[in-house]
């Protein structure tokens, strides 16, 4: 696929940041399990944090195949905090710019494109995973505002965003259409994290338990029309899995640069590891499978620039770049042998964090099941 100029110039802004602002500091990063804020900021100088949201709002105002190949560049350098900027940019921001009033978009847009605010969004529950319709929390009427009630799980962000876009029951008789969203600063009193999950990659953002303790929020937070909730937090979907296709690409391409040069520097029975077959052709087979990914990925999000639909290619472009990640992550391993095992070289942390791709954004299973129902539309 041939890129735009302006397509390339955003993905050689983000390769160009990421490579001097995020890579040298992401192991420490990942040691800490702190990221400095400033670091958003710096993402918002770069144009980084409102891709596609319109200049009016301090946005890029680019299309989303130039936003998933500049989270490709963010997650080649770090998964945690490519997933941040993903969770700002799409859904919150986007969402707010398509759904929101004209005071939510002033009240809110320019916070988030500029890196002053971070935003997260507040759909699963501990008991629900893909079923996202069958959420708990209430929203309950009262006078010119809603209370919240319930408890959200694996938010990403949860304790450092500093806008909610949160999912909740309005009607409990209304069936998927008694879902409401609502767009709320998390400093709301009855705004509480309960939990910081302690995880096995990603460890450059928080993600947390959040619980709504009858937590007043005023009907001017609701996005959209009450009712149109579960379409407003899942409209983003198909956009969510190509993101997660492109983070996928992004690790794995760290993965076989890191494998790459150890293989040049490492020599066995008097010549460099990439001098044997066995290792070139691993080599070869990695490139060629993110390679693979990424035209899946690329094709998906041109797809949907054109506003043609797109949710069989998103979910074979995160089916196959998810799970190709961790093959290329653990091939990138077994070249460093037991150094790989050590936090000492890239290739254990990469590996770390490229295994939730295939679990958030709807797991490699239920890639499947969409997948699945286009079957008879293929022209096989």
């Amino acid at each position: 696929m041939q890129l735009t100029d302006t397509q390339q110039a955003i993905r050689d802004v983000a390769r160009r940041f990421a490579e001097q602002e995020i890579a040298p500091h992401a192991a420490d990063w990942d040691r800490t399990g702190e990221t400095p804020r400033a670091i958003y900021c710096k993402m918002a100088e770069a144009g980084l944090m409102g891709v596609t949201v319109s200049p009016d709002y301090g946005g890029a105002g680019a299309d989303f195949l130039s936003y998933v190949l500049a989270i490709e560049e963010v997650s080649a350098a770090d998964g945690g905090v490519s997933n941040m900027m993903a969770a700002t940019n799409s859904p919150v921001a986007v969402a707010i710019e398509e759904n929101g009033t004209d005071q939510q978009k002033q009240d809110y847009l320019t916070k988030l494109t500029s890196g002053e605010w971070l935003g997260s969004i507040h759909l699963t529950e501990p008991h629900t995973g893909s079923d996202a319709a069958a959420i708990n929390t209430r929203a309950v009427r009262d006078g010119e505002d809603f209370i919240l009630t319930g408890e959200k799980a694996f938010i990403t962000g949860g304790a450092s965003s500093n806008v909610a876009m949160i999912a909740a029951v309005t009607d409990p008789e209304g069936g998927k259409k008694g879902i409401t969203t609502f767009i709320t600063p998390t400093d709301n009193p009855g705004y509480m994290v309960t939990r910081k999950e302690n995880k096995l990659g990603h460890r450059t953002n928080d993600t947390c338990q959040i619980r709504f303790d009858d937590m007043r929020v005023p009907a001017s937070d609701v996005l959209g029309r009450p009712g149109e909730g579960l379409r407003i937090a899942l409209s983003k979907i198909s956009e969510g899995r190509i993101g997660v296709a492109a983070q996928a690409v992004g690790g794995a391409r760290a993965a076989l640069k890191a494998a790459r040069a150890y293989a040049d520097e490492r020599e066995t029975f008097g010549k460099p590891l990439r001098n044997h077959q066995a290792i070139s052709f691993k080599l070869s087979e990695m490139a060629t499978e993110i390679e693979a990914a990424r035209q899946l990925f690329m094709h998906a999000a041109q797809l949907k620039d054109l506003c043609q639909p797109c949710a069989r290619e998103a979910a074979m472009a995160k089916l196959f770049a998810s799970e190709m990640a961790e093959r290329v992550a653990s091939e990138a391993i077994q070249i460093h042998g037991g150094a790989g095992f050590l936090n000492d070289h890239p290739v254990e942390k990469i590996y770390r964090d490229v295994r939730v791709y295939q679990i958030y954004e709807g797991t490699s299973e239920v890639q499947k099941i969409v997948i699945s129902r286009f079957l008879d539309e293929m022209d096989l």
